[in-house]
This record gives structure tokens, C-alpha cells and sequence, in this order.
């Protein structure tokens, strides 16, 4: 059975049912633009989102700082706040929005259903607090 190469640049779909694809940033001048947003701040990390002022797909960002941890530290940190966004968040993001997620320790010690329902929280929270 022949099977289509990947090619670079090219999204995969999901195979999730209901879960919303949303794009990624990926260059450092795409997170220093979103510095320049709102940000919205946690005990479980900060939230930063600015509105591009189109209608395109929301894109998200990750990041955490070695003031964390080691590298296996802060790629926990970061696998978990990926797959909160992939599974729950994703539905509450506003398209034309850039966000960065910046991970902070706390996170390892919560379940991972209170970080979901935190982050689904300051997603779609329209106002600064």
C-alpha cells in the first residue's frame, strides 16, 4: 500500500475527533510581538495573547524558562501544557489571536484537570484582572 510522504511545511490532520487544529509560533520575532499583548498572569504560568486583527486560525506558543529547571524539567512542564491545550483549550481560543503560553514549576505538582480548567480560564477571559 503506497503512503503519501510528509511533506515540511504542510499541517497533518488530527486524528481526534472534535479537537480544534490551531497554529504554532515559531520564530522568535512571533513571540516577541505577542510580548507586546495583554498578558494575563497565574500561579501556574502566564498567559500572553495579542490580537493579529485578522481572521486567520489562533497560534499558539511555548515557553519556559531555565530559572525552571533542567531540560527534562522544563519539557515535562511544556508536554503538559501541550496537551491541555490540544484536548481542552484549543475550543476557547480566539481566531486572529497569538498566544504564549510561559510554563512555570508549579505545574508538575497539579492535576492535570485543575491545569486544564486554569488555562481554559484565562483563554477565554476577555477582560484583564
Amino acid at each position: 500500500m503506497p503512503v503519501e510522504p510528509h511533506t515540511a511545511g504542510e499541517k497533518s490532520e488530527t486524528s481526534a475527533v472534535g479537537i480544534r487544529p490551531y497554529g504554532r509560533l515559531t520564530k522568535r520575532a512571533e513571540f516577541l510581538a505577542v510580548r507586546q499583548g495583554e498578558k494575563r498572569r497565574g500561579r501556574l504560568f502566564l498567559l500572553e495573547v495579542l490580537d493579529r486583527g485578522d481572521a486567520g486560525e489562533p497560534r499558539v506558543g511555548f515557553t519556559v524558562t531555565k530559572k525552571v529547571g533542567n531540560a527534562v524539567t522544563r519539557n515535562r512542564i511544556r508536554r503538559r501544557l501541550k496537551e491541555a491545550v490540544r484536548t481542552h483549550a484549543a475550543d476557547d481560543m480566539a481566531d486572529g489571536n497569538d498566544y504564549v503560553i510561559v510554563g512555570r514549576r508549579d505545574i508538575l505538582n497539579v492535576p492535570f484537570g485543575e491545569l486544564k480548567a486554569e488555562l481554559s480560564r484565562r483563554i477565554s477571559r476577555k477582560s484583564r484582572a
